[in-house]
């Protein structure tokens, strides 16, 4: 283990704890049951919901945008998907064009973004890190989103903060500085758990240290980052922290 001293374990939850592309395959496929969804072109759906969501995330944060939480990106980038699937409002008549995407199907899509399946290891190993250390969600998904994400996965916290009270996304500072008022602790003596460099790498700006989980979904570490711990999965690093 490397010489930590951590009083407190901050997790990001999307692709971190649970399987985002996953929720969101299932309801890129409910939106048009057939063939035309499957393999490549649910991939190519799935790609547009993620471009869009990066995006616009990173527009929010460089101030290019005003703030929306992330309900509302969502429902943009359900309409964007929904259209490009072909779910659309049908026109009253054959010279009439498509009214646009339909409504329910934007909004079973949006919310299938907060219906996301928790990796295998997720909630054995959240439940043996609380033994020992107050545990901490620190997502980007909105306050409503996360009560959702946390109910659904079985997720079970201390204490799950959301970037909408920063009225920012990661990686901006500030919505790693909720977790270190919450905690009323030094940024360093916070381990910052994801499955994504960047997440990790914006921790590591604001001081707290970090350990990076591998994921199928994740961003790798390039050779140039410098972790303090590299975990498989939860139980690796609960091991890796001493935790019996």
């Amino acid at each position: 283990m490397a010489d930590l001293t951590i009083d407190a374990v901050v997790f990001d939850v999307l692709g971190t704890l649970v399987d985002e592309p996953a929720g969101l395959r299932t309801g890129i496929r409910a939106l048009a049951p057939s063939s035309a969804l499957d393999g490549p072109g649910t991939e190519r759906l799935l790609l547009l919901w993620q471009r869009h969501i990066e995006r616009e995330q990173r527009r929010i944060v460089d101030g290019d945008r005003p703030y929306l939480p992330s309900d509302a990106l969502d429902r943009e980038a359900a309409e964007i998907v929904a259209r490009a699937a072909g779910a659309e409002v049908p026109a009253a008549g054959a010279e009439v064009p498509a009214a646009g995407a339909d409504p329910d199907a934007v909004e079973s899509l949006a919310r299938a973004a907060r219906r996301l399946p928790p990796w295998p290891d997720t909630v054995a190993g959240l439940a043996r890190l609380a033994e020992r250390f107050p545990l901490i969600g620190l997502s980007n998904a909105s306050r409503t989103a996360l009560l959702e994400l946390n109910a659904h996965a079985g997720l079970r916290w201390h204490q799950a903060l959301s970037a909408e009270d920063a009225r920012t996304y990661k990686p901006d500072p500030e919505v790693y500085r909720l977790a270190v008022t919450v905690a009323g602790l030094p940024p360093e003596r916070l381990l910052m758990v994801a499955a994504h460099a960047w997440d990790l790498r914006g921790a590591q700006a604001l001081g707290l240290r970090t350990a990076y989980v591998a994921r199928p979904v994740g961003d790798p570490p390039t050779p140039s980052d410098r972790f303090d711990l590299y975990a498989q999965d939860l139980a690796d690093l609960a091991d890796q922290l001493g935790v019996s």
